[in-house]
């Protein structure tokens, strides 16, 4: 998942985060008060859909609160990739909770179809409901244009170290979808007498759940492994570091997320034989403040002077 302004990125996740959760809340109360008057396979996968939503929603805050924990003796670099955990938890619950279940009640549905019953009352709650998750998917996706830059939405998504508002995008993109395909299987149920399209609805509402799941584990999962720093800022840390006049060049360096705006740098730099231990560590605490100057998020620096030892093969 590239970085981008924490304090931005945090401030309006969490907005789209509470309207999320605040929508799908009523939502999901209205999809099951209409799947248990309907018999509507299809509205009963999106009422869980939506309490899976909500839950994950709810996660995602007790995440970010979590997070902002002090570092301890137990923990010294922080509580930082619990927002990483809990966004994990959320893909296994929009799988389990979401995507299988409705699979489950598709499958059921499409081999035992049974006829809908006031089906308008399913037509009205879907699109009351498509328009609430429409604009819960505005306010994420204002809230993410004022920090994805240039990149496409997927790239967005694929590269966010914050975890919450590419979550969300998804979430509330694959609900909006969701809702339509349920719209479209009880309408054609309705129109044509059949309900075996219902179950049908249902199924593929199983299958984008699941879809949709299974990219956010994939995601997450890179975050929790440990994600380097994009190249653009591991480009401004060696820039830094070469700026020192006591540095003769950068030996290696390794970068690590411990959140989405922490960053741990470990480095290894060359100086000249013969330097003074003073001399050495004013080199270092200078170019640990131009690091700093130019990349806030780099919270812990290690820089270890060594002398440089060129490669034998010259080709190395």
């Amino acid at each position: 998942m590239e970085e981008f302004s924490a304090v931005a990125a945090d401030g309006g996740s969490t907005k789209a985060v509470v309207t999320a959760l605040a929508a799908n809340l009523g939502i999901a109360v209205s999809k099951g008060v209409a799947a248990f008057i309907t018999g509507s396979s299809s509205m009963l996968a999106e009422a869980v859909h939506s309490l899976a939503d909500t839950t994950n929603q709810a996660l995602l805050l007790v995440g970010g609160r979590r997070s902002r924990r002090e570092a301890d003796e137990a923990h010294p670099f922080g509580y930082a990739r619990e927002r990483y955990i809990y966004a994990f938890i959320v893909s296994i619950v929009l799988f389990t909770l979401g995507g299988l279940f409705a699979l489950y009640e598709g499958y059921q549905k499409i081999v035992h179809p049974h006829e809908l019953t006031t089906p308008l009352v399913a037509v009205v709650v879907l699109v009351i409901a498509i328009g609430l998750e429409s604009y819960a998917l505005y306010t994420a996706a204002k809230a993410a244009n004022a920090v994805r830059g240039s990149k496409t939405w997927w790239q967005f998504i694929r590269h966010a170290k914050a975890p919450e508002l590419p979550t969300i995008l998804l979430e509330d993109a694959g609900a909006v979808t969701g809702l339509v395909v349920a719209l479209l299987g009880v309408g054609l149920t309705v129109l044509t007498g059949n309900p075996v399209f219902d179950g049908i609805g249902t199924f593929v509402i199983g299958a984008l759940l699941v879809v949709i799941a299974v990219i956010l584990a994939m995601e997450t999962k890179s975050l929790l492994v440990g994600e380097s720093a994009s190249k653009a800022n591991i480009r401004k840390i060696r820039e830094a570091l070469i700026a020192e006049p006591q540095f003769d060049r950068v030996i290696n360096m390794r970068t690590m997320h411990l959140g989405p705006d922490e960053l741990l740098v470990a480095v290894k730099v060359a100086v000249p034989p013969g330097r003074l231990s003073e001399e050495v560590s004013d080199a270092i605490n200078s170019a640990e403040a131009r690091i700093r100057a130019v990349l806030p998020i780099a919270t812990l620096i290690f820089v270890e002077p060594d002398i440089y030892q060129p490669p034998a093969d010259p080709s190395v």
